[in-house]
């Protein structure tokens, strides 16, 4: 094999190539939970000792909304709520500075029983091809050029739902499938997913069927199929990606329809978790008559909420909501529970897996850090975040955090 030698000056300019296409990707968040879609941050860089103090870099005024902030090109893109208007935002990474802002109305009711919910909006975006697509509260579908803020095409929703017959309006985050922008709007009463050509807004494929249960979907492969896997109100369903069609439902019934959790996908099986339902484990196996969910194990002792789980090889952590809230390890495999703490850790943590350590950003704006161990939880640091309620997910990348409160988003950085 033929050696070539570079010279001093092109090992320099090589060496700065890669270092800026690794810090370029080191500030990617561009969907919900990240990269995957799963909670795992392959760019965190945890420090050797951690700081007494996170340094906050900036704060700016946002409006309100439970929307997770995106990170792109330098840029956050953040979707939020100003009285009767949702407001679609771009800042500047490095200084907080408001790069472009488009706000169109969007008035909502909510529901009787959701006294102490927002108004939305509830979706976290997604970032493809230079676009940025948001979906409202009110089940608004949007796209708009990344770059300037200007509208490409738009979807309203709105007249087909009521949301009375949903307990917090519209929750689902897109995803972006090879091209396509797949979202699932409805209500109580029934729902459609349905994948729009990203660029052109022009539908391609529809599945009628349940409503949304406020879960937002994976898309994987599984029993030799590509599928858009989520949790309707009523049920567990694979899709295919590129049609659209039914490929398996088992049900997954709430009384409340509150189907909230991302599917997480372990190996070859699928797990999902509800509040009233607990956590399952399901194969999808190929039959003569197309597919099927098979039931691996069920462990009601584990039951999530709002907070979706991480998977970190074969053991699953998050924040089960049982005793008022108890942080767990449960093995993938079995379903069985490695260590849950005593109880009333609150009602909502976002999860993270970044590298060593995980990260659980609570409701009440507390951010732990705490060590990937098989024997218990064990926190390692506490930070302050915020000065009012975080329920939205936190971004990660490089050493920075940025943190959505109920008015506000801050950008932190680990030194």
């Amino acid at each position: 094999m033929m050696r070539v030698k570079l010279r001093p000056t092109t090992l320099f300019l090589f060496s700065l190539v890669v270092c800026g296409a690794q810090s370029a990707g080191a500030q990617e968040w561009a969907q919900w939970r990240g990269a995957a879609r799963d909670g795992v941050v392959k760019t965190f860089a945890a420090p050797a000792a951690w700081p007494k103090e996170l340094k906050r870099n900036w704060k700016v005024p946002t409006g309100g909304g439970y929307s997770s902030p995106l990170v792109s090109g330098g840029r956050v893109f953040l979707h939020t709520r100003q009285e009767e208007q949702e407001v679609v935002s771009a800042f500047d990474l490095a200084t907080g500075k408001t790069i472009w802002s488009k706000p169109y109305p969007a008035p909502f009711s909510k529901n009787q029983y959701a006294i102490k919910m927002g108004k939305g909006p509830n979706s976290t975006p997604v970032l493809h091809a230079g676009n940025l697509y948001t979906l409202g509260v009110g089940a608004i579908l949007s796209a708009f050029d990344a770059k300037t803020g200007e509208l490409k095409w738009r979807k309203d929703f709105s007249a087909q739902i009521d949301t009375s017959k949903m307990f917090c309006g519209t929750a689902m985050s897109p995803v972006v499938e090879k091209g396509l922008l797949i979202v699932h709007v409805g209500d109580d009463r029934g729902g459609q997913v349905v994948a729009f050509d990203a660029a052109t807004g022009s539908e391609k494929w529809k599945w009628q069927g349940d409503g949304p249960g406020y879960s937002s979907p994976i898309v994987v492969d599984l029993a030799g199929a590509r599928q858009v896997v989520t949790l309707t109100d009523k049920s567990v369903v694979g899709l295919a990606a590129d049609t659209g069609k039914l490929l398996w439902k088992t049900a997954f019934t709430d009384e409340w329809n509150e189907n909230i959790v991302t599917p997480i996908l372990y190996g070859k099986t699928l797990i999902v978790s509800g509040i009233r339902q607990g956590t399952k484990s399901f194969e999808i196996v190929k039959t003569a008559a197309g597919h099927e969910a098979k039931q691996l194990w069920h462990n009601p002792q584990v039951a999530m909420y709002m907070s979706s789980p991480v998977l970190d090889g074969d053991y699953l952590y998050g924040l089960s909501s049982q005793r008022k809230g108890q942080y767990f390890c449960l093995d993938a495999k079995t379903g069985q529970i490695v260590w849950a703490t005593e109880g009333r850790d609150g009602n909502q943590a976002a999860v993270l897996s970044a590298g060593g350590v995980l990260l659980f950003l609570t409701a009440d704006a507390d951010l732990i850090v705490a060590a990937k161990s098989r024997k218990g939880f064990e926190p390692l640091a506490r930070y302050r975040v915020a000065d009012a309620a975080t329920w939205a997910h936190p971004a990660v990348f490089g050493k920075q955090i940025l943190v959505k409160d109920e008015a506000a988003l801050s950008l932190w950085s680990v030194e």
